[in-house]
């Protein structure tokens, strides 16, 4: 693994720079500026914010889009979470669907005072759950002019009905009344109760494809990163719950929406019902031979020309409507 436990290697045409800044709650952000080599603050030039999935670190996969999309001409800001990562309140773990929102919505505000940054030219790429916490911001804050998604997981529809929709009205209270006590607990001891990790070190994939796919990467050389446990507080789970990441899509206002998905990605679904539910112009882009995870690392699987030929046309389409 590369030194500072990213798991890619920088490319040499790439510069890559440590900033911090504060969300609206006053929380630091923990965050990484790539830039072409060949960067010069006295121009502007077309920004794009890349979040990590549910449980991930900017030394992963957003490490990785920015590498390959700052060769391209971007200004790229990657970060941590709140609550995650390196940034404030790294070792609580919390899950916040607001704040999570909100910390796209901070990354806007950075760059878009960034003398080098294009303020109409300022997009967004979501890999797993924060394709979710990407399109939500992009529904409310419009200086977000175009939206990727990548892998997308609905976070708060995962946590209200299970994965596939599968979680009943029982479950759903029985897991709501544990919740609930824990929360005692936790303020008992001062000392939050973990989830179980989303990634498991060990596995039986006939028993659990899906946790075994995330352990092959998030356990494994391929991506670890100390800071990337998958698991977060106990008690964050209710909020999510209570909270709709995506309804009201047709706020995004004529912004274009692209959704990328592996054709085998066992989140496939996810995708395919914010492509029916969304207003145009839209996108569903399936690639193939490809399942969820294959697009947080794999360079060959990840459709990085579609991505820059969409943000370009987005981006060209946003100029000209400014200067009618």
């Amino acid at each position: 693994m590369p030194k500072d436990n990213y798991i890619f290697e920088l490319s040499p045409d790439v510069t890559r720079r440590p900033v911090s800044y504060e969300t609206r709650y006053g929380i630091g952000i923990a965050a990484d500026l790539y830039a072409p080599a060949d960067f010069d603050e006295t121009a502007q030039y077309p920004a794009l914010i890349v979040g990590a999935p549910y449980g991930g670190v900017k030394e992963q996969g957003p490490g990785i889009y920015a590498n390959e999309l700052a060769k391209q001409g971007f200004v790229v800001l990657t970060f941590d979470p709140a609550w995650n990562g390196a940034s404030e309140g790294g070792a609580l773990h919390l899950s916040s669907p607001e704040q999570m929102v909100e910390d796209f919505m901070a990354a806007v505000d950075f760059l878009g005072t960034r003398p080098f940054v294009a303020r109409e030219q300022i997009g967004a790429i979501g890999i797993c759950g924060s394709g979710g916490f990407a399109l939500s911001a992009a529904k409310i804050d419009p200086r977000i002019k175009a939206v990727a998604t990548v892998s997308m997981y609905d976070i708060s529809r995962m946590m209200k009905k299970g994965f596939g929709d599968s979680l009943t009205d029982a479950d759903r209270q029985a897991a709501l009344k544990t919740l609930a006590e824990q929360r005692w607990s936790d303020f008992e001891t001062g000392d939050a109760a973990m989830t179980d990790r989303g990634a498991p070190l060990e596995w039986d994939a006939g028993a659990n494809p899906v946790g075994a796919e995330f352990g092959e990467f998030y356990a494994r050389p391929r991506g670890y990163h100390p800071r990337s446990t998958t698991q977060f507080t106990m008690t964050s789970s209710p909020a999510w719950m209570n909270f709709a990441l995506l309804d009201d899509l047709d706020w995004l206002a004529g912004r274009p929406l692209l959704l990328v998905a592996g054709d085998e990605a066992h989140s496939l679904y996810f995708s395919e019902d914010v492509f029916d539910e969304a207003p145009e112009p839209k996108e569903l882009f399936k690639v193939a031979d490809c399942n969820h995870v294959d697009l947080y690392d794999r360079l060959d699987k990840i459709p990085f020309a579609k991505l820059v030929s969409f943000f370009g046309a987005a981006f060209a389409e946003g100029k000209a409507l400014a200067a009618e």
